[in-house]
């Protein structure tokens, strides 16, 4: 087979919806003649924000992985704080701004740029080249966040003859948290100045979602669109193959993955006070991973029941999602988050069970939902609407999904599309 390097920062037993994205692609690429050859980092060095040791069970046999030490400064961080946790994206995961963090995020926006995962990328190009030397290697593959790994990308680009696949998850400039690191003009201009060299000089562009796409593509005078394809996160249909469920006492709304301020949910806790008495009497709400006190504190203010079940490895996930009768979702109310099309969301989809989405109802989430009939998306506004919807699915008065509209999200159909990328001629 073909051999592709990709350097990826997260990799198991990283844990998370990041991680997944290319550990399916490997899974899936030997079918469509491409042998993974992976770089990453070495998890005594690696500095995750959640683990999950059950995810190495899906590096396929065929997968070459290999590693490097780093030097990790959110490791350092949390020593000198004395958090058990390294910061979400956001520091989603930290409620309390106190001066450590003022400063550590001044830091981070002024002098660690574009990240402080960079510590991984000397390790990283070292390693890379000989793999590139030992497997006659042509095509590699670079993907963020963190977007520090691009950069490794951008000097294999100019050492070596090679075709240089950036898959950019999320935005990098322009990503909703990016103001909390207080950036000096000048940073600014460095990081901008990362970003526009490495959407230009890259052979192909990989992002999430349409508006991500255009995001990037404002950032140059280049026609850079012409090179960017979007291959959107997905679902592996294996992972829900999953039998005997426990039957739940409840009627119960699901929620994975983190939430933070920047997510609006006002409207949504004043439709779930104004539910039928009875439906309420009924009902759970289940969040599983991050959710801050403050959140939780606002949801129990509703009087409805709620359960927290904390960060739980992938497939424990998959099964709170079958076991639900309706899925949360909300996007952070944030400049353009249009185009945020969160991993999560296809495994909801997968699951066939009815989704609740709140969000920009004219952004990327939107069409799909429109498109495969998986739910609905309301605006952050729509308290009224939000009533009907819950009412009408726990009276059963709506059907939704169109599985056969869904298959174009399965990881294989995506890796089928990621190997395309890898075959065409630049």
């Amino acid at each position: 087979m073909k051999k592709v390097l990709i350097v990826t920062y997260y990799w198991p037993p990283s844990g998370g919806a990041g991680v997944q994205r290319w550990l399916k692609f490997a899974k899936y690429l030997p079918e469509f003649g491409w042998q993974p050859v992976i770089l990453t980092v070495d998890p005594q060095y690696a500095s995750y924000p959640q683990r999950d040791e059950s995810l190495a069970k899906e590096i396929g046999p065929d997968c070459l992985v290999y590693t490097t030490k780093s030097f990790e400064l959110y490791n350092l961080y949390k020593f000198i704080s004395g958090k058990k946790e390294v910061p979400y994206g956001g520091f989603a995961n930290e409620s309390k701004e106190g001066f450590l963090q003022k400063v550590s995020k001044f830091l981070r926006g002024n002098f660690l740029l574009p990240d402080p995962r960079k510590g991984w990328n000397k390790y990283a190009l070292e390693k890379a080249e000989e793999l590139i030397r030992e497997y006659d290697i042509k095509t590699v593959v670079t993907t963020s966040p963190p977007h520090s790994t691009q950069l490794i990308g951008l000097k294999l680009k100019k050492r070596h003859n090679i075709k240089w696949i950036a898959d950019l998850r999320d935005p990098w400039t322009d990503i909703y948290y990016y103001h909390q690191f207080k950036h000096t003009a000048l940073a600014r201009q460095i990081d901008r100045n990362y970003e526009r060299q490495v959407i230009e000089q890259a052979d192909v562009i990989v992002s999430v979602s349409e508006d991500v796409k255009r995001i990037f593509a404002e950032k140059s005078r280049m026609p850079i669109a012409e090179k960017t394809m979007v291959v959107p996160n997905g679902y592996d249909e294996e992972d829900f193959k999953l039998k005997d469920l426990p039957a739940e006492s409840r009627k119960i709304i699901t929620y994975t993955g983190t939430i933070s301020e920047a997510y609006d949910v006002d409207k949504l806790l004043e439709a779930l006070v104004r539910l039928d008495e009875r439906l309420k009497e009924q009902l759970l709400i289940r969040f599983v991973g991050k959710i801050p006190q403050a959140i939780e504190q606002r949801f129990r203010d509703t009087g409805l029941e709620i359960e927290l079940m904390g960060y739980v490895d992938h497939q424990k996930s998959i099964e709170y999602l079958l076991r639900s009768d309706l899925l949360l979702l909300v996007l952070p109310k944030v400049n353009n988050n249009k185009g945020i099309l969160t991993g999560k969301f296809f495994e909801y989809l997968a699951s066939q069970k009815p989704i609740l989405a709140i969000g920009p109802v004219d952004g990327d989430l939107a069409r799909i939902i429109l498109d495969t009939n998986c739910g609905r998306i309301f605006d952050y506004s729509d308290t009224a609407g939000m009533i009907r919807y819950i009412q009408n699915i726990f009276d059963q008065e709506i059907t939704l999904v169109k599985p056969e509209s869904a298959g174009s999200y399965s990881r294989r159909e995506l890796t089928r599309r990621i190997s395309g990328l890898f075959d065409a001629k630049t």
